[in-house]
This record gives structure tokens, sequence and C-alpha cells, in this order.
């Protein structure tokens, strides 16, 4: 049958017989000669029926619409002075059909393929008409190369591909599990993995030293761009080891996959600590495609006369006054702009957001009279303030204050007037030594899962325990992360203890790892990087349902298959479930 992909096919194939197969993409009746664009997964060819070359092919062409499954045979040669497209790939040449088969017919088809203005429930709809756009095909070409590299720069690292269980215990893990009902075990369930965090463990344990998967995990979240309840993550991890050489294979592993796509980077990637990637820039996953850092100056808030200020000044443990300055901000957004962004703040929790400009004769703004002439000097001169840079500032409780300092340091640089984001540019960083625990609502919780290992316990406030952890971050997006792991039962024990985990529910809940710890646990460490969420920025997408073959809705739905669904009752009654009637308001 075909002898050839459409874009295979350029002028050094004229004079050739050829066979392709594909789609009619569009369909040109132009003064008896009729031109179809056939599309396969490669691209667009023209096919050109003349009557006078074969009036059988001429014949069936009439009957030619779009999205018909087309066999075409001919013969390639060059379009001719002024007739090609540069637009196509094979733009010079076409293929004058001698013989031309009609596979299959299509129905109206609901939008045109390769049109990106189609809303997303039609998309998803329809998704394997979308797929028919080359231009996803090339994301899921990509996808698989990245997958294929990724195998082999493991294998060569002598790490050993095993799949772990999909139907496993539910565990907390900081995300609602998808239960699953069991038919032979009645008012029990199973969990589908949120990762094959304890598994991988347990397979170390066992002594497979060096181990990794490309595995499916399950999350019962709320979503967004870069979250969907089934996602794909490259897991790994590996026995007798230390952080550094956990980051060293990361790093291998990423430089692979990205050479696959046609893409060099060059390890090793940059490091900041937690404490400095929030001091600085607000967020545990900082964009380093451009400055904008943010300084603190609280300490000569805490001199100045506003009441307000200086009182947040006095408790430098608990609050923040950060200042981030934006290079020529005065020459390019107004007073009444400027005032607005206290709008975009206020919704992340700021009590408000006061700012200072630097004119010709110094700096200026409303809180400037709250200030000895030494200390604006000395802002001017912390902040390197130059004519016209604008200098915001945000007060308040530290965590508030870095989370809306962060958000709007994004926001301005993403700012159609300031445009300080480099699209090309893929800056890596690894953050690292991330607190060990989080108190929220008076209750201590991991900040990663509580079988990372501590750097130590020996701390009066247990916000300021670090553990072996690092997360790698790329263009402000976390590609993923992991740490060094608890391998000993007792500091296992002691790290529960610390989350308020009883022994009996710790037993109920880990027991199967707490016992294996007892045998001999070798130290161990691994990471994981979500494989969805790579793809999507090597790809330049803005979602990760755009490099997933069949993805849910932000729902969680999924329209193509009308998924979940109603089922009948006697496949509840087989599970032992009985739903609850639904009161109707």
């Amino acid at each position: 049958m075909r002898t050839h992909y459409c874009t295979d096919l350029n002028e050094t194939n004229v004079g050739e017989d050829v066979v392709l197969t594909g789609w009619a993409n569009n369909y040109r009746d132009h003064g008896g000669i009729i031109f179809i664009d056939l599309r396969d997964k490669t691209g667009l060819i023209q096919l050109t029926c003349d009557p006078a070359d074969s009036q059988e092919a001429h014949k069936v062409a009439n009957n030619v619409r779009d999205e018909y499954v087309l066999i075409a045979k001919g013969k390639v040669r060059l379009r001719g002075e002024g007739l090609t497209n540069p637009r196509l790939k094979t733009g010079a040449i076409e293929i004058v059909v001698d013989e031309l088969i009609i596979e299959n017919k299509s129905a109206p088809v609901p939008f045109v393929i390769g049109d990106k203005n189609v809303g997303e429930e039609t998309r998803l709809k329809y998704r394997y008409l979308e797929l028919r756009d080359p231009d996803m095909y090339e994301v899921f070409r990509l996808r698989s190369k990245a997958a294929i590299a990724a195998r082999n720069v493991l294998d060569a690292n002598g790490f050993l591909e095993v799949e772990t269980p999909i139907l496993t215990k539910s565990t907390p893990e900081g995300a609602r599990d998808y239960l699953v009902p069991s038919r032979v075990h009645n008012g029990e369930f199973y969990a589908l993995p949120q990762s094959p965090q304890l598994f991988k463990q347990l397979l170390m344990v066992g002594g497979f030293d060096r181990y990794f998967q490309i595995a499916k995990c399950f999350r019962d979240e709320d979503l967004r761009a870069d979250r969907q309840p089934e996602f794909t993550q490259i897991d790994v991890e590996m026995s007798f080891c230390n952080q550094e050489d956990v980051i060293k294979v990361a790093e291998d592993l990423l430089e692979g996959m990205f050479k696959a796509c046609g893409i060099d980077i060059k390890p090793p990637f940059n490091r900041i600590t937690y404490k400095e990637a929030m001091e600085k820039y607000g967020s545990d996953k900082p964009d380093l495609r451009y400055g904008l850092e943010m300084v603190d100056v609280i300490d000569i808030f805490e001199r100045c006369d506003n009441e307000i200020f200086s009182k947040i000044a006095q408790q430098p443990h608990k609050n923040r006054i950060k200042a981030l300055k934006v290079p020529g901000a005065d020459l390019v957004f107004s007073k009444r702009e400027m005032k607005g962004f206290e709008d975009f703040v206020r919704k992340f929790g700021a009590q408000g957001l006061g700012y200072f400009q630097m004119k010709e004769d110094g700096l200026k703004g409303p809180l400037i009279k709250f200030f000895t002439e030494d200390d604006i000097n000395l802002l001017t001169e912390r902040l390197d303030m130059q004519v016209g840079d604008v200098v915001f500032f945000g007060a308040g409780e530290k965590k508030v204050v870095w989370d809306y300092m962060g958000r709007f340091r994004n926001f301005i640089a993403e700012h159609e007037k300031m445009n300080l984001v480099d699209e090309n540019a893929y800056e890596f960083v690894w953050v690292v030594d991330f607190p060990m625990f989080e108190v929220e609502d008076g209750r201590v919780k991991a900040l990663h899962h509580p079988f990372t290992q501590p750097k130590d316990t020996d701390k009066d406030d247990v916000e300021e325990i670090e553990s072996i952890a690092y997360d790698i971050v790329l263009n402000g997006t976390e590609l993923g992360g992991g740490s060094i792991r608890i391998h000993k039962e007792e500091v296992q024990e002691e790290i529960f203890k610390l989350l308020g985990i009883e022994e009996e529910e710790a037993q109920e809940k880990f027991g199967f790892l707490l016992d294996a710890l007892k045998f001999g646990a070798p130290p161990h460490g691994g990471f994981a990087i979500g494989f969805d969420r790579l793809m999507m920025l090597i790809s330049k997408k803005s979602s990760i349902r755009d490099v997933i073959a069949f993805p849910k809705t932000q729902k969680a739905s999924c329209v193509l298959t009308d998924a979940p669904s109603e089922v009948d009752n006697a496949q509840l009654r087989d599970l032992h479930i009985r739903l609850r009637e639904q009161v109707k308001a």
C-alpha cells in the first residue's frame, strides 16, 4: 500500500511513482482540475486530479469530501513557477494522481482539523478528531521519544524497571485517594496509588538497589492547568546514596530526555535553599528566567513614623516587609495602573501595596513622608534605585507576604508592558533544604511526606527542622522532587510522634513498611518527575491536557466516554454498596 508518508517527499523525488494514504484535509475544484490536500500524521501534500491524466481518478475525486480516507497512486512533480506554497513542507511539489481510492467515507465533522479556536468541551468530546492534527501528533512523538530516552538513560545507569501495584492500601499522602470497593471483601476498599512511594522503598529493602518505573498515579484533588486526576510520573529510587548521587541521576535523566526532543540543556543546574527561594522570590518554585528579587527592608521600616509598618517590623521572626524593585516601571505604568496592582495582591491576603518612584529629583511616593532622609538614602542604596524604577512594598505575616509578593513578581514579569519572560529559555533550579514540617491550624504536617529523612530533630520550633529533600523546578513549574528516606525504624517512629500519629495508627496505616525497616533496610533515596508537566514545557503547551492523549476536564470527567457514569444495581449489590437517596432542593 503506502510507499511514503506525505512529508517524506520533496524535490528529490520528482518523477517517482508513489502511493500515499491519509485523510482529505480539503477539496478544491479549479476549472475542472480537482486539488485535494492529503493529510497524514506528518502533514499535508497536494494531490492533483486532472481528467487529462486520468478520467477515472478525476471521477472519484468528484465524490471526495473532508476527512474521507483516501489511497492515492501517482507521480511526483514540481508545482511550477509561482505555484509553490511556502507554508507547507511539501509546498514545492504535488502528486499527479492516476488512481484514487475512497477507502472510507466520513460524516460531516464538528470542527475543522487543526482549528485552534474550538472550545475545549467539543475538542475533548471528539478527541480522536483533534488527534488527527499533525501538531498533536508531534507532541506525542516527542513524548514517546522522551519516554524511550528515560528508559535508556536509567537502564545504562543500572536501574531496573519494576511495575508496582495499582490496587493498594489507602494511605494519607496529602490528597484524597480514589477508592475501589472490593467484591470479595465486604465493606473493604482498595485505593489507587497517589505514588509508588512505599513499594519503591520496599524494593530497596528487597535489595533491588536501583529501581525505576514510568508510573500511573491517581489523586482525587481539585484540578488546574498542570493537574489531572490520573497522571504519569517517572519514578526512581536507589540504595546506598546521598543527595548528590540522586541529583546527578536526575540531571542525567533530564539531559537525555531533552536531547531526545532536540533540546540541549547543560547540567549541573543551579541550587538555592528553600529559605532563599522564599525570601528572594516568594515561592518554592521560582521562575529564574528574569530577576526581580525581593529585598528585605524590615529594619528600615522599623524606624519609620508609620505606626502600622513599624508595629509589623517589631516582630521580624514572624513578619516580613519586602521590597520588589521593577526597573523602568515608572516609564510604562500610570499611577492609576500602579494603584490597581493593589487589587491583584488583595486577592491573596494583602492589606495593601505601597510603592516609591525614582524621579530625577529623588525618591517620591505617598509613604516617603514617614522616613528620615538617611533612611530614604539607605533604601535608595540597598535597592540600587535608578531614575524610572518603581519599588513596591508588601508587609505582614511572612507566609502571606511571601505568597502575594511572589505572585505579584510573576504578574509583573508577565505583564504585556514589561514582557520580561524569555519564552525560549529553559531555566532549571534545584530547591533544597526544605522544612520537614509545617503547622496548619495548630496541627503538625509533613511538608513532603512522613518518610523523608530529617537533618536533625533537635529544634525547639518544629518548623525549623530541615529535611534532606529537593525539588527540581523549570521556568517556575515544579517538575518533581524527592528526598533521602528514613531507613531506620526508630527515626520513623519519632517522626510519626511529631506528626501526632500514635503507635496503633502508625501500625494500622504503615505497619508493613515499619515491619520491613526492622530487617536491615539500606540507606536510600530517590525522586519522581511529573512526565506530563515536563512534556507540557518541552512542547510549549499551556496545559497538561494538551500532552495527554485522552485527558479529563477540569471537573475530572471524560466527555468522550461520559465517565464517571452510573452503574446498575446488580453491580452495586456485588460490591456490597447501597447509595443514599439524593435529597432534592
